[in-house]
């Protein structure tokens, strides 16, 4: 059955399938293709200018739905911060959110160590990011489970 909680998971989910299939994009796809295809200074611009895109849907769009939307999603569950502490479905949601975090954190050193021309501080926190958010969907899907 469709009903609001239904459409509130799916607006959940679609925010997520847009950012990590944002980023298995970019690092499988466009990265690769720029590499070969484009001299230095081309590759860098393209891949800055789909960065700060990213950037902006992620700020604008991306975490203002998956707070809302997870916020709305826990309350509807009844989850209180107690039950956070709690073996089962409490310690999962909490190691999915601090994970999240970790991730937004990663996302944010990645954008500055970019900004600041520092490659391989870009590349490992661009790879936490990825990593992390692999992570984030295996947890929902315990959490679903």
């Amino acid at each position: 059955m469709i009903d609001i909680w239904t459409a509130v998971r799916f607006l959940h989910v679609l925010g997520a399938i847009i950012w990590v299939g944002g980023q298995l994009t970019v690092t499988v796809v466009v990265l690769p293709m720029a590499q070969r295809q484009l001299v230095a200074s081309d590759r860098a611009n393209v891949m800055r200018a789909v960065g700060k895109r990213f950037a902006l849907i992620t700020a604008a769009v991306f975490l203002p739905v998956q707070i809302a939307t997870g916020v709305l999603l826990a309350v509807h569950r009844d989850v209180t911060w107690a039950m956070l502490l709690e073996p089962g479905y409490g310690r999962v949601l909490m190691a999915k959110v601090l994970l999240f975090a970790a991730v937004m954190a990663a996302s944010v050193v990645h954008g500055m160590a970019q900004a600041r021309r520092r490659p391989r501080a870009a590349r490992a926190a661009s790879i936490a990011s990825l990593v992390g958010s692999l992570g984030i969907v295996l947890l929902a899907t315990a959490l679903v489970g």
